[in-house]
């Protein structure tokens, strides 16, 4: 029994997140595994990026992003911890199941285009071509 308490996960130190590059106005960012006690920085090394997210769509209204799904399934089953954006784009991506702030961004998203007085005003909204 003393063995289950003490079972330590490989990369249980480790995390999953975001790592932003590119300018302030034109974000881009490489998904890294990095130590869960690092900072942010680019002077750290990571141990490993097994990804990228640009979020600014492109010409055909796409967000990309590129996975190394075969690395992350390696790491998920060490146990890595995840960051929340990561998580969510896992879970859009069909990897994991979508994390529950997904839904709630989903549900506002879906409340602000029905009502016009839950819509934020500085969110431009495409007029339909048939009016």
């Amino acid at each position: 029994m003393a063995e289950l308490g003490s079972v330590v996960t490989r990369y249980g130190r480790l995390c999953m997140r975001l790592s932003h590059w590119g300018c302030k106005n034109r974000p881009f960012y490489h998904i890294v595994v990095i130590k869960k006690n690092f900072p942010n920085r680019h002077y750290i090394d990571p141990l490993e990026q097994v990804g990228t997210y640009d979020p600014l769509p492109n010409a055909h209204n796409e967000k990309l992003c590129s996975l190394n799904l075969e690395r992350i399934q390696h790491y998920l089953a060490g146990g890595i911890h995840l960051e929340e954006p990561v998580a969510q784009l896992l879970g859009l991506a069909g990897l994991l199941p979508n994390h529950p702030s997904t839904y709630s961004q989903a549900w506002r998203n879906r409340e602000a285009l029905s009502n016009e007085s839950t819509r934020r005003t500085n969110v431009i909204l495409k007029e339909n071509a048939s009016e």
